[in-house]
């Protein structure tokens, strides 16, 4: 790490030390063993996903390809994290540079957001297909569903855009130790020489939006759906109902849980190792645990898969 001196302070900021988790060196590598483990079946995981999908004919509606492109989503996800991570478990200084440390924050929370995004229009998609079935195959055409998964990935990476590259262009002072495993908002403007309270205002202002708006679309299409679903006659009826979109509920109720209880209060309230445990869990062990929950919850993919793993 470089630093620079300045006339108006001490030492300037070229690069970060990422803490991650401080423990002995055992420790550190049995970290490093659990993680990559980690790494692995989640990419072997939505891998798996992605490849079911591709080669099963019938599994190429809507509602798969949506699917199949989360599985991507979240592969990259947890590969704009845990990667750095392993080396820092090994590494004696765990430095990282200015570029790699705004480039990991860029990656994070664009793939961040066009998460929340997917979450809304695969709940949008179980919307039309329970409200909406006679009508469904009309209604959710193939260009429709492309536009929509472009729009996700478009907004997704251009909404933190600017606000990044302003933050990247302010300097940094202090001890450059960011008390996380990755390089987080929040750590990084404390270690600005200035406070620009715009900056900050327009940071604080953009950062729920990608997570405020889609969760209560998703909120919004689910309680149609409900509504929908108490008015058919058959219990049998509403329990299929209830089977098709069981699976993204779970998958938004982990996300959701656990980023509203990281960014849903102040950051002041939450302890340095609170953040980094509540950052894992959506961060990684969600996307470990999507495949599960969509594999465990839906016949027609558990077939998918026991077919792909059979090949």
């Amino acid at each position: 790490m470089k630093i620079s001196n300045t006339p108006n302070t001490s030492s300037t900021i070229t690069g970060f030390i990422l803490l991650g988790f401080p423990c002995p060196r055992e420790g550190q590598i049995l970290l490093f063993v659990l993680f990559s483990a980690l790494y692995l079946l989640t990419l072997m995981g939505n891998g798996s996903i992605i490849c079911a999908v591709r080669w099963d004919q019938r599994l190429h509606t809507p509602m798969y390809i949506l699917l199949t492109n989360f599985s991507f989503l979240e592969i990259w996800y947890v590969t704009s994290t845990v990667p750095n991570m392993l080396a820092n478990f090994l590494s004696d200084n765990k430095l990282i540079s200015f570029s790699g440390c705004f480039l990991q924050f860029y990656f994070f929370f664009s793939l961040g957001s066009t998460e929340c995004f997917f979450l809304a229009i695969m709940a949008f998609d179980r919307y039309l297909a329970i409200c909406w079935p006679l009508h469904y195959p009309t209604l959710m055409t193939g260009r429709l569903c492309a536009n929509l998964i472009i729009s996700c990935w478009v907004l997704g990476f251009l909404w933190f855009l600017i606000p990044i590259i302003i933050i990247s262009q302010m300097s940094f002072c202090g001890s450059a130790i960011i008390d996380h495993f990755l390089c987080d908002p929040g750590p990084l403007l404390a270690l600005t020489c200035e406070k620009p309270p715009v900056i900050e205002l327009v940071f604080s202002t953009l950062s729920p939006v990608p997570l405020i708006i889609p969760f209560l679309f998703i909120m919004g299409s689910y309680a149609l759906v409900l509504r929908a679903v108490l008015k058919v006659p058959s219990a049998a009826g509403r329990k299929k109902a209830f089977s098709t979109c069981g699976s993204h509920l779970a998958v938004v109720s982990l996300f959701y849980g656990s980023v509203l209880v990281m960014y849903g209060s102040p950051t002041s309230e939450h302890e340095g190792g609170f953040q980094k445990i509540v950052t894992l869990f959506y961060s990684v062990v969600t996307p470990l645990l999507n495949p599960v929950i969509y594999s465990l919850r839906n016949k027609d993919m558990k077939k998918a898969l026991q077919k792909f793993l059979r090949l």
